[in-house]
């Protein structure tokens, strides 16, 4: 990650993604450039992010290149990392067994999390389950993304709904593929491991291009969890059917 203004430095490093590290190595497997604009003077220099030789935006908006920027970054540790299969899912952890929940943006996924983590629930993220080759899932702890009714997110981190965060990978106890639909009542349809693999795949970030990974990883997953799918209402009550499926109550040595 390079930019051409040292003072874009700060806002950059706070939208790298989770667990990123400094490394002294020259040699890089991705740059990505923040060519920083200027609106002040005469002459208005537009904002550019590139990603390696092609460009990504071209904007007059600081914050639409930011956040353009920090939509690559995740992006591309998805798609790149060696020894992890990521799929687009809100995770979190209960009686030492991981709930996920597969889905699209703005599917409902955070509300649903927050919902777990008030009831009780450790977070492993809201936007990404990370899955190792054994099929247990780790922590992708970002704060969480909350939307408001005119769909503006806003950052909040799991301690503010009562929440903390996982340390270790959990295997995964249930998967629920549960869609926000206003009025709806959660009712959920038990799924096939075959079904179950079908939903995850559809929402893994490699699945196009390493696919005998993905199904490998997914297949662990599904033929030892249970797994649902329904139209889901309120977050409450179908965070509270999510734990009662899962049984038991918090491991609070689920994160040493």
């Amino acid at each position: 990650m390079r930019v051409s203004d040292a003072s874009a430095l700060d806002a950059v490093v706070a939208r790298l993604p989770t667990g990123w590290r400094r490394r002294p190595s020259p040699v890089v497997d991705h740059l990505v450039s923040y060519v920083v604009g200027d609106a002040s003077g005469r002459w208005r220099r537009l904002h550019l992010v590139y990603a390696d030789a092609r460009r990504l935006v071209r904007t007059l908006e600081r914050h639409e290149a930011l956040a353009v920027l920090e939509h690559h970054l995740a992006q591309a540790v998805a798609e790149m990392a060696p020894r992890r299969l990521f799929v687009h899912a809100g995770v979190v952890g209960w009686n030492g067994r991981a709930i996920l929940v597969p889905g699209a943006s703005h599917a409902g996924k955070s509300t649903l999390v927050a919902a777990l983590l008030a009831a009780g629930a450790t977070y492993y993220s809201d936007e990404y389950a990370v899955l190792d080759r054994q099929g247990r899932v780790h922590p992708f702890p970002r704060p969480l993304q909350l939307r408001d009714a005119r769909d503006v997110a806003t950052s909040v981190d799991p301690e503010q709904l009562g929440g903390r965060r996982a340390h270790a990978p959990l295997p995964v106890g249930l998967v629920a593929v549960a869609r926000y639909a206003e009025g709806a009542c959660w009712r959920p349809a038990r799924l096939t491991p075959g079904r179950a693999l079908l939903e995850l795949l559809s929402n893994t970030i490699v699945a196009r291009s390493h696919p005998a990974e993905a199904l490998a990883t997914l297949r662990r997953v599904v033929f030892r969890a249970r797994s649902f799918k329904g139209r889901r209402g309120e977050a409450d009550e179908t965070a509270a059917w999510l734990l009662d499926a899962v049984g038991g109550g918090p491991d609070r040595g689920e994160d040493t």
